[in-house]
């Protein structure tokens, strides 16, 4: 990834981790799903005007130019807005990506449904508000509110699209320039697929940059370089980059950073980026044991102690389904770090002990779906010991092969630490031996050190200073 894309990632990622960011969605974000941008909306209603939609600059007056042609009757307008987003097209993976990030606030000018579908498909609760009426109330157990400032499909006839919509919004719409205004002073916004010739947001974005001059939140928004157009003249091609290189400077002036992208793939790998590092942020630890041989259980639960206190004190999260013999000890090495702090528990810890009553025909189908669940919380798993009890005699524990065998299937990076012995160092063994299959989030260094941690040592506590070194690694972080 480009030296100015990383730093965006990790500028973007703090917000991420405060709840401060906040998302803003043009029409780029929903073209690649297979709708049609502005001009090519108009292109048939421009026809009716004898207008080359190709040589006007100013969409909005072609709009306003058919209502004033058909005596201020826009159906025709709302049927071809109807035919243009009313199609049953898929969310795209940077739609997928984005409703992955813990961000509760998106706002978008486009009308299709894109962006609540894709936070529907990931099991998120939203609130939609596309007209004032909306604004005045608040869905209960939401998680995340998408203001569609411009309206919604299903309403055609309210769109924001003509001249006449415009200049009615401050009064008409003033509710959603009051709450936008509030949104840009109090989160850090990421805009996406926008052109910034809104004359709505420029209204907004004044208004904020008057009351905060010099003290304006960092907003960010990604370019793509203007490109040379097939059949494109050098002067044309001159005009258009340097327009281009005008428009991020002006930009500045509200504090947008625009990050500019040779291709729109390059999205893709940024928002991939910050679904990793924040899910990395949060791991989840897979142990147990009924034997301790041959440490003895009061080293093992120091060491377990240790490491939950390091990871937490290193600003990672922990989730675990507390694992006997080894769950309860990392829970407290965790918790007394937390306390003393005065981090919040819910910010730190996320914790899903087991069931262990009920029929015990299905509790392994509903153990299974339980593992799901805590590892879709996490970014990297790591595994430690890892031994159950057996007719007396202790076993290497088949839970932990199967938590390690779904990590890998939902592409979480394992750490399985073969030192602290049983089906921890199988699993190692397993990774080490094929590692193109099993570690390909590690690169020669990282795959070096899992190879060290697999190594017996008498002071399992020395253990700790690597495994939190080598969670860094894969968080970017070391």
């Amino acid at each position: 990834m480009k030296p100015h894309l990383q730093r965006f990632v990790d500028d973007y990622l703090a917000e991420l981790i405060e709840g401060n960011a906040a998302v803003f969605a043009g029409a780029g974000l929903s073209v690649p799903a297979g709708f049609v941008d502005w001009r090519a909306l108009l292109r048939p209603l421009s026809k009716d005007l004898d207008l080359d939609i190709d040589l006007e600059t100013d969409l909005v007056a072609v709009a306003q130019f058919h209502v004033n042609a058909n005596a201020q009757n826009r159906h025709k307008l709302n049927k071809a807005l109807l035919d243009a987003l009313s199609k049953d097209v898929k969310p795209t993976a940077n739609h997928r990506l984005l409703v992955q990030l813990p961000i509760t606030t998106f706002w978008t000018t486009n009308y299709d449904k894109l962006i609540e579908n894709s936070l529907h498909e990931a099991g998120r609760v939203v609130d939609v508000k596309s007209s004032v009426p909306q604004m005045s109330t608040t869905r209960p157990h939401r998680d995340v509110t998408v203001y569609k400032m411009h309206g919604d499909i299903e309403r055609p006839n309210e769109a924001i699209i003509t001249k006449d919509n415009y200049e009615e919004y401050p009064k008409k719409r003033a509710p959603f320039i009051t709450a936008l205004a509030g949104d840009l002073v109090k989160r850090t916004f990421l805009f996406l697929g926008f052109s910034f010739t809104d004359p709505n947001l420029d209204h907004v974005l004044t208004q904020v940059r008057y009351y905060f001059s010099i003290d304006q939140r960092q907003h960010f928004a990604i370019f793509r370089t203007r490109s040379r157009m097939t059949g494109e003249s050098d002067e044309h091609f001159a005009h258009h980059l340097a327009r281009q290189k005008h428009v991020i400077e002006d930009l500045k002036r509200f504090n947008i950073k625009v990050l500019l992208v040779d291709e729109y793939s390059e999205i893709t790998e940024v928002l991939t980026a910050l679904v990793n590092r924040y899910r990395r942020r949060t791991v989840f630890i897979g142990a147990s044991a009924f034997n301790f041989d041959p440490w003895g259980q009061a080293a093992v639960s120091e060491f377990a102690e240790e490491l939950g206190r390091a990871l937490i004190a290193d600003g990672t999260r922990i989730a675990t389904g507390l694992g006997a013999g080894i769950g309860d000890a990392v829970f407290t090495g965790a918790l007394r770090e937390i306390m003393r702090t005065k981090l919040k528990i819910d910010d730190t810890l996320v914790l899903r002990p087991f069931p262990q009553t009920g029929d015990a025909s299905s509790l392994p189908a509903l153990w299974d779906e339980y593992r799901r669940e805590i590892l879709s919380q996490a970014g990297i798993a790591l595994f430690l010991f890892g031994n159950k009890e057996s007719a007396g005699k202790p076993i290497n524990s088949d839970g932990l092969q199967r938590e390690f065998e779904i990590a890998r299937e939902e592409g979480l990076p394992v750490l399985p630490v073969g030192a602290t012995g049983s089906a921890a160092s199988a699993l190692a063994q397993q990774a080490l031996a094929d590692p193109d299959k099993h570690l390909p989030e590690y690169d020669t260094d990282g795959r070096a050190r899992l190879e060290a941690l697999s190594k017996h040592t008498d002071d399992l506590k020395s253990l700790v200073a690597p495994i939190v070194e080598l969670v860094r690694k894969l968080q970017g972080k070391g």
